[in-house]
């Protein structure tokens, strides 16, 4: 886990140059697959991270109560531990998503011809596309751009409700 929790510290920044020339040389260069693959490799460590405490939160007691009761360890694991780890399981899913929604830099040099570019990189042509910014058109994306990740929160926010709240469930 402290390997996982290292490569969390590493910035982006400091591997993008050979990343860059591995992408060269697998011809992974300008296309979603290749940046899809890097963000969510790069999006790992902390996911992993996370998920790791919300898991260890989770009583085992609990756990063994199911196994007691004759339930096997996958029958434990879906009835028992997911359930209890939506809440943190969402907290994962926003905290992912946002980060990877608005990441700018890995789009803007892995990704080359403008058709290509996300959100997160289009935005920036209205600061050096025209000359002067044209904040009419700049506060309307701006807003369209948001919208994303606040329906993934309006959606998952039912399960942020009972986070944790199995303190009660277990003697002692």
């Amino acid at each position: 886990m402290l390997t996982v929790l290292f490569t969390t510290g590493l910035p982006i920044t400091a591997i993008m140059v050979p990343v860059y020339g591995l992408f060269v040389q697998l011809n992974l260069i300008d296309t979603y697959a290749g940046t899809i693959l890097f963000m969510a490799t790069t999006a790992l460590p902390i996911a992993i991270w996370l998920t790791k405490n919300f898991m260890d939160a989770v009583p085992i007691e609990l756990e063994e109560a199911a196994w007691t009761d004759g339930a096997s360890p996958m029958q434990a694991l879906r009835t028992i531990v997911m359930p209890l780890m939506w809440p943190g399981l969402s907290v994962v899913a926003i905290y992912t998503f946002i980060n990877l929604w608005g990441n700018f830099f890995v789009p803007f040099v892995l990704l080359l011809s403008n058709e290509n570019l996300p959100a997160s990189v289009s935005i920036f042509t209205f600061f050096s596309q025209y000359g002067s910014v044209i904040y009419g058109q700049l506060a309307a994306y701006s807003l369209i751009y948001s919208l994303p990740a606040l329906l993934l929160y309006l959606v998952l926010s039912r399960r942020l409700g009972g986070a944790f709240a199995f303190g009660g469930a277990v003697k002692g």
